[in-house]
């Protein structure tokens, strides 16, 4: 049975990964070795956790959720609840903002963080999800909370053409026009001899939302939205066989969403608990979009010179449109423009990286219990942020540069039953920012001096691992994550003249410090995990909501947590049970002196609700099914030394999907249905972070159907 398969490895900067093949193909005994990893030791010889969510499991979340944001969070109970929009600002992982990739390319842009990172490729083309929990440097910048790392389709097994086609149609419960939607897709591989290709398009057509109540859900229209939407996908690859252990891989990919601008918000009121919905109508300006391309150039040779070697090329592009109203009145307007109150305006993010990773692995000649690992990983990114509507600069154009040498080990005791880990990363950064103008509503707007600071930092992890009989581990490990806060918030949020960016004390980076035990059971029919984490940094980002929009304040941040999985086969063929439950604390220094304490909770925008997951999987012959509800509980925040301010506070909620799956031997049939008791809740982010804003007030996805015919030959 196809299962989300849970592993726990030390997250380090290894190798980088290895070409992806197919999990259909996978042998369910076999060793796991996770790409993201980077390195061909698998899992069970490394310790922290990670948790892979095989094909079988992601199509029948997608079809439950829509998108891999929503496989993720509904399978992890220390990531936060989705927003159910294009923006995944607020949405985290173990306290922390996670790092989106595409077979390890960094999707996100570090100088400008546009939230629109979880949506840059179709989950169709996606084989698995690799999702490495914690901070850690393993693909340089990012991933504080953690790596969800995409693996796309691998290249075809045999000679010959193959390939996929699915159909599906989805609706709420009322069955309403505007609520329907639906995605055709293909996937086209060839095989002869040496040479392979694959080449896919998808298509969806999203409907308006519907909650609990059978009305529509709010449209935020400035940050995007999935409903009333389209989306466009393209995905190649084409591979060279140079030898029986070398492969060169081309991948290419294209992902544009689009708003259909046939609504916009009606306000709610937060005080009789009516939420946001959405009225027909035109959005002012250009409808908020999502556009990503990626290339990236892999060669591998798993047998060169004893080892493994890694090289790969890559370019990643993007352009996200954020939908335009005269509100914020306190950004956008500008006096010397139009009068107060009457402009309109919205912004765009451009970004684009290129880099390359590089790394070498093998055991050590006379020494085979140790395993080395050499690599260089090279990035460089330039992001800006526009009000296109006036053509103005909000964000200047920063260009980012990292050199990140480093070196890993990995030794092997008393026959495997003992492993020591370690090694460390160097990260030599650099941020060049011009010379530029702020907007009129930050102090009246006024130069500021650009610069080009820079960092240097060692990074250091370790970890050993325990496993004195096979399937029972324990471990503990150490491992710092790096990352840069959102360096264009910061830059567009200067209110003060006589700012130097070279010294400007709230660009420098973010370390975090991640310690970690856990321990793990997986024997007969029981698998079972249990992981306690403690994660600090002493100059953090926060998001701040500050006239409107957020922005980044530096503060010391302090992260602990439970996580606890459960999973069991039963008597009953083919029947599994799983639990599982994570308890989160999070604390920030909310005091402007110059003492490192930390004297209130982080709130909803940067720390998840506790929850509890129960689920039931059943998988006989042709027939598959599951049930699942995650409990979100709830929680209040101190957000100053003893002020519980229950405006604030999170009243919790659950949520139970469903999902059946029948094989006809003419392709597959798939029943999905998400929220079947039809639950009316206002959402995570609304009541902990804009509660009071008849505007945002928004309401959860209620029940809702998908059908789909899944057909592979």
């Amino acid at each position: 049975m196809h299962l989300t398969i849970r592993r726990s490895i030390l997250v380090l900067p290894l190798l980088a990964g290895a070409v992806p093949a197919l999990a259909q193909d996978i042998d369910p005994d076999a060793p796991i070795v996770v790409t993201a990893a980077r390195t061909a030791l698998p899992v069970n010889a490394l310790p922290l956790t990670v948790d892979v969510i095989d094909n079988q499991t992601l199509n029948q979340q997608v079809a439950i959720g829509g998108s891999v944001v929503d496989a993720v969070s509904a399978l992890t109970p220390s990531f936060s609840p989705t927003r159910q929009k294009l923006s995944g600002a607020g949405e985290t992982l173990r306290g922390r903002s996670p790092l989106y990739a595409i077979n390890g390319i960094p999707q996100t842009a570090p100088l400008r963080d546009g939230a629109r990172d979880g949506f840059t490729i179709d989950p169709f083309f996606v084989d698995r999800v690799e999702v490495i929990y914690g901070s850690n440097a393993l693909q340089g910048i990012g991933g504080t909370g953690g790596i969800v790392n995409q693996v796309t389709a691998g290249p075809p097994r045999q000679d010959g053409i193959s390939g996929r086609v699915l159909v599906q149609g989805n609706a709420d419960t009322g069955f309403h026009g505007d609520g329907i939607g639906g995605k055709a897709a293909g996937l086209l591989g060839w095989r002869g001899g040496r040479f392979d290709a694959m080449v896919g398009a998808a298509f969806e057509k999203r409907g308006v939302f519907y909650d609990g109540h059978g009305d529509r859900v709010g449209t935020d229209l400035t940050q995007g939205e999935t409903q009333d939407s389209r989306s466009w996908s393209l995905f190649g690859r084409f591979g060279y066989a140079v030898s029986d252990t070398a492969r060169l891989d081309l991948m290419l990919s294209r992902f544009e969403l689009k708003g259909d601008g046939d609504f916009v918000a009606a306000n709610g009121d937060y005080t009789k608990d009516i939420p946001t919905t959405s009225v027909r109508g035109t959005p002012p300006g250009v409808p908020a979009t999502n556009r990503t391309e990626s290339v990236a150039l892999t060669y591998t040779d798993s047998a060169l010179w004893g080892g493994n070697l890694m090289l790969q090329a890559f370019f990643n592009r993007s352009r996200d449109t954020y939908g335009g109203e005269i509100a914020p009145i306190a950004t956008f307007q500008d006096a010397s423009i139009a009068p107060i109150g009457t402009l309109f305006d919205q912004s765009q993010n451009r970004s684009r990286k290129f880099g390359s990773k590089f790394s070498y692995e093998r055991q050590i000649p006379g020494l085979e219990a140790l395993t080395a690992t050499v690599g260089l990983d090279l990035l460089f990114d330039k992001t800006e942020q526009r009000l296109i509507a006036t053509d103005r600069t909000w964000v200047p154009p920063a260009d980012y540069r990292s050199l990140a040498p480093f070196a890993q080990f990995n030794l092997a005791l008393l026959g495997d039953k003992l492993r020591l880990a370690g090694g460390l990363r160097h990260e030599d950064v650099r941020i060049k920012v011009p010379d530029y103008h702020t907007l009129a509503s930050y102090g009246g707007g006024f130069d500021v001096d650009g610069g080009t600071p820079r960092f240097n930092d060692t990074l250091f992890n370790s970890g050993v691992i325990v496993e004195p009989v096979p399937g029972i581990r324990a471990y503990a490990s150490y491992a710092e994550g790096y990352t840069v806060p959102d360096v264009g918030r910061i830059a567009r949020a200067v209110n003060r003249p006589g700012v130097d960016i070279d010294n400007y004390v709230n660009i420098e980076p973010i370390v975090s410090n991640n310690r970690e035990i856990g321990v793990e059971v997986k024997r007969g029919p029981l698998d079972a995990s249990a992981a306690y984490f403690w994660s600090t940094s002493k100059n953090g980002s926060l998001l701040v909501q500050t006239g409107g929009v957020f922005e980044v304040q530096r503060q010391r941040v302090e992260i602990q947590g439970l996580e606890l999985n459960l999973s069991a086969k039963t008597p009953i063929p083919g029947l599994v049970l799983s639990t599982g439950y994570a308890h989160l604390i999070g604390r920030t220094d909310g005091s402007d002196d110059d003492v490192f304490s930390v004297d209130r909770d982080l709130d909803g925008a940067n720390i998840s609700p506790d929850r509890l997951n129960l689920a039931a999987s059943y998988q006989h012959g042709p027939v598959s099914a599951r049930v699942q509800t995650q409990f979100y509980l709830s929680r209040k925040f101190e957000r100053s030394p003893g002020n519980w301010d229950n405006t604030y506070s999170f009243g919790g909620y659950n949520v139970t999907d469903l999902s059946l799956r029948y094989d006809t031997g003419y392709g597959a049939l798939t029943l999905a249905a998400q929220n079947i008791f039809d639950k009316f809740y206002i959402d995570y982010y609304t009541q902990t972070v804009r509660p009071t804003d008849n505007a945002h007030f928004f309401a959860g996805r209620g029940r809702n159907f998908t059908l789909g015919w899944d057909y592979r030959f």
